[in-house]
């Protein structure tokens, strides 16, 4: 199964790198997995040249059937696992903002396992793997082949500024008046989708990379750096940090977008009750009221919906 795991992903990609990647293996290791592939089976499935990869004719007549494979195999898995094997659903996020949505869900009639991924990319690949069963993020093209998603939360986000940065004083910021400033991320700017499309969508010239150790940390080095700015979701409850403002955005608002990811065919009969929970309170809190005109989406997120 890892062989023909390793075959669909692959020839979804065609791209090695790329497949290997999402599978959390090494190239060599993928390879290896396709060759032994093409061994068992008599044929080559992947045509290799200067201008890439691409199926073979008996590659092309495989992949259905290897497809429906993978999807037999994983519903055995959960058959013999049993209806009650806990749903494993990852909330990692940026600072947190996942472990939130949770917590204001409706009690789900699901026994459910957290987990904590690394990064969206290492999320990603654990689901195509199998190995959890949902996860939070935000969904920006292109979208893993394999993987479905629903929006879930739109969250306005606030400017969060030292006591002593020269806009502290102000009732509210638009984001366009941050752009003399220097945003301060929790992570290399090009692995946060967001922070990178706002800094370019409203002229923010200067980023400050930071390691994320936890809100608290974070918020820390913010409030101790005056000419510095980041984002936070509006409803995050701050610690008790002196010198530290949090200042509402407008004209227009940003809005970050939280998506609920799971894997293509998964059979788990717990997604079916998280879903319906988080549009359940998504209806009753407003979760996913926007205002076009004065509001700021990068990207069509509402138009991605599962």
């Amino acid at each position: 199964m890892a062989q023909v795991r390793a075959f669909v992903h692959t020839a979804d990609e065609l791209h090695f790198g790329r497949a290997a990647s999402t599978l959390a293996i090494s190239q060599q290791a993928l390879s290896k997995r396709i060759a032994r592939l093409e061994t068992l089976l008599g044929a080559e499935l992947f045509e290799r040249g200067p201008r890439g990869v691409r199926l073979t004719e008996a590659g092309q007549r495989f992949l259905p059937p290897a497809r429906q494979t993978l999807t037999a195999a994983d519903a055995a898995v959960a058959a013999a696992i049993g209806k009650h094997r806990p749903l494993r659903v990852d909330v990692w996020g940026h600072l947190y903002a996942p472990m939130r949505t949770m917590a204001q869900l409706t009690e789900p009639t699901v026994d459910l396992v957290l987990g904590h991924g690394r990064d969206l990319p290492s999320v990603t690949a654990a689901l195509l793997n199998g190995e959890i069963d949902a996860a939070f993020g935000r969904v920006h093209p292109p979208l893993p082949a394999g993987l479905t998603h629903r929006l879930v939360r739109l969250e306005p986000v606030d400017a969060i500024l030292a006591a002593n940065h020269p806009l502290a004083a102000e009732p509210s910021l638009s984001p366009f008046q941050l752009s003399d400033t220097a945003l301060w991320t929790p992570g290399p700017l090009h692995r946060l989708d967001f922070l990178h499309q706002f800094a370019d969508g409203f002229g923010i010239r200067d980023t400050v990379a930071s390691v994320n150790l936890g809100l608290t940390h974070f918020l820390d080095e913010v409030a101790a750096s005056p000419d510095r700015f980041s984002l936070l979701p509006a409803d995050v409850p701050l610690p008790a940090i002196p010198n530290l403002r949090s200042i509402p955005l407008t004209n227009p608002t940003p809005l970050y977008a939280w998506s609920l990811l799971w894997r293509t065919g998964d059979p788990h009969p717990g997604l079916t009750t998280l879903t319906a929970a988080c549009a359940t309170q998504a209806a009753r809190n407003r979760w996913l009221v926007h205002n076009p005109p004065h509001d700021w989406l990068p990207g069509d997120v509402t138009g991605e919906q599962a």
